[in-house]
């Protein structure tokens, strides 16, 4: 750029500009000397040149946006194809880009004519080819565009433009709707004719009588645009995909086994025999890991589910889950292909005997707002193992998809395959459900535990190694990957640890024992308690008594402070003792002498 106080090369001498006046400019030269020129006449000179001024750097071609690119139509695209030879040509006199082959027309040549002579005729050329009304200006602009945005740049946009969500409707109708709407966000929803005139008032009071209102079938249109699914009246709040502040349900991450697990309750579609000898569904609570999916307890009770079965579902997440004796050996974990399976064998004994299932400790439990999961018996047993419960928002039934989907997952792979399956509702249910049922809770948990070990080596879905993203990964094999990056610590759980997270019962002790679901549990230890009441008088001098749900063949008690416990084994009569053992033996469980 010439402007004072640069140096120029004149007439072969060095000057500098000492001052500028009008098409005039003042040079000083190196002897002193001093010449006033016209900038014309400086610039056509054969030696004119602007002393110690950086080269002008070429800005790089813009990279294609093909993917933009193949979204114009087909017209649109030939177009924008045929303009890119055009700019090409006036840019260095070959239509292919520099290097092309071919020869260079007189008229586009840069050595003979200047930029704006090559885009005047270009534009006269355009013109004459049918290009409507094209000037020095549009290919001037066309050439720019190709510069910055490259191919994109020659698509007319006008093509690709979409259509407008509210037409051609008033901005100030439009603004009305968006108000009322937003006024309407957290009522009661009524229909969308009930919002016609709230619009309208808004409208008058805002314009006064200058804006009318649309047509009833426009304002419809209108309201089915602008209204999210949390506000349109006609939609369920149920159904709709995102929140009602506009913003989409975030998805639950975990990046590590425990570190967020999901509990939840829900009716079995399995019809079962009660104690009572009546017929009914159970309630089945269990718990998923977010990382692996894994289902890491699952607990089946009768009636509604209290806050001393939840208790026992942490018992069941806290030590590693026991395989039945007859159990194939493919579903214990000592016989597991898992690549890290001999490291954790090592450092935790008791998954030699344990199915093939993984273990986790939760570190953060997701429960629901039900009074269950918020009572002192769970809190204070997930405070005993150093779990954070942490309730779902309310009204947010996405906040524990995970688990709601693994209830799902259970129904449909489990429960349709047994006798008494109902269905997930009456329009599904058999005429003789009520007939077929034919297991017991106890027996349909031992058929849950059993089928929960298939579960974890049925590939998932939603677990994706990053390495191998098309291959969907086994609960078991999400686990072992997991685990061989963060580690596996075995928490040491004792027996007195398990004993207390097991569901706790008052009971008196009789000449006889102590009577639990009309069965007499009895052992020589209760012989000085017998009648007498027990030293804590606030439960009327009953005694603490803790049972397992899911193995009635013992209970434990406690005697005095120092949390002693004895285990009370089942009283049978001796006409009995043949038959229970039969029993035992088919529900693989040790008979009345204990081995």
């Amino acid at each position: 750029m010439v402007a004072v106080g640069a140096h120029v090369r004149f007439r072969g001498s060095r000057w500098q500009v000492v001052a500028l006046a009008g098409q005039c400019v003042h040079l000083a030269g190196e002897d002193g000397g001093d010449e006033t020129v016209l900038a014309g006449h400086l610039f056509a000179d054969q030696s004119f040149a602007v002393l110690g001024a950086q080269a002008e750097v070429a800005q790089p071609q813009a990279v294609p946006r093909w993917g933009l690119f193949e979204t114009a139509p087909a017209a649109a695209r030939e177009k924008a194809l045929a303009w890119q030879r055009h700019v090409r040509e006036v840019e260095c006199g070959l239509p292919g880009g520099p290097g092309s082959d071919g020869a260079v027309r007189p008229e586009y040549d840069p050595a003979r004519h200047t930029l704006a002579e090559r885009e005047q005729a270009k534009a006269q050329e355009l013109t004459a080819l049918g290009f409507a009304r094209v000037s020095r200006t549009t290919v001037q602009r066309m050439r720019l565009a190709y510069r910055k945005q490259g191919l994109w740049g020659l698509v007319d946009h006008r093509t690709t433009r979409g259509p407008s969500p509210t037409g051609r409707q008033d901005e100030r109708v439009v603004a009305a709707v968006k108000d009322v709407l937003r006024k309407q966000r957290g009522r009661s929803k009524g229909t969308i004719s009930a919002l016609m005139p709230r619009v309208a008032q808004v409208l008058q009071d805002r314009h006064g009588g200058s804006v009318l209102m649309p047509a009833q079938a426009t304002f419809y249109r209108l309201v089915r645009q602008l209204s999210g699914p949390a506000d349109h009246p006609a939609r369920s709040v149920r159904t709709a995909p995102i929140t009602e502040d506009g913003r989409g349900h975030t998805p639950t991450v975990a990046l590590r086994p425990g570190e967020q697990v999901q509990i939840d309750t829900t009716r079995l579609d399995v019809l079962a025999l009660f104690d009572d000898g009546t017929l009914g569904r159970p309630e089945m609570t269990i718990a998923v890991d977010v990382a692996t999916r894994a289902i890491l307890a699952a607990v089946l009770c009768p009636g509604g589910t209290q806050a001393v079965d939840a208790a026992l579902l942490l018992a069941e997440m806290a030590v590693p889950h026991p395989a039945r004796p007859t159990w194939p050996d493919a579903l214990r974990f000592a016989h597991t292909q898992l690549p890290a399976h001999k490291r954790l064998l090592s450092l935790d004994e008791r998954l030699e005997q344990a199915a093939a299932r993984p273990v986790v400790i939760p570190e953060t439990i997701i429960v629901d707002r039900g009074k269950v999961f918020l009572s002192h018996t769970f809190t204070a047993a997930c405070e005993a193992l150093g779990i954070s419960v942490q309730p779902a928002p309310p009204y947010s039934p996405t906040a524990k998809g995970i688990v709601e989907r693994t209830f799902g997952s259970i129904n449909s792979l489990f429960c349709q395959h047994l006798p008494g399956y109902t269905g997930s509702d009456i329009t599904r249910r058999g005429r003789d459900a009520e007939r077929e049922a034919c297991f017991t809770v106890a027996q349909l948990q031992d058929l849950l535990d059993e089928w929960l070990v298939h579960y974890h080596h049925r590939p998932h879905e939603g677990l994706r190694h990053p390495v191998l993203p098309k291959a969907a990964l086994t609960p078991n094999q999400m686990w072992a990957a997991l685990v061989s990056v963060v580690g596996y610590v075995p928490v040491p759980l004792t027996q007195d640890d398990y004993l207390e997270l097991l569901p706790v019962r008052w009971q008196a002790i009789t000449e006889r024992g102590i009577r639990l679901n009309h069965r007499t549990y009895d052992c020589d230890l209760l012989g000085p308690y017998r009648g007498q009441p027990s030293p804590i008088t606030s439960r009327g001098g009953r005694w603490e008594v803790h049972t397992n749900p899911h193995d009635v063949r013992q209970i434990w008690r406690t005697i005095g402070t120092l949390k002693t416990w004895h285990a009370l084994a089942h009283a049978l009569g001796t006409p009995f003792d043949e038959l229970f053992s039969t029993l035992c033996r088919g529900h693989d469980l040790p008979g009345p002498s204990g081995d």
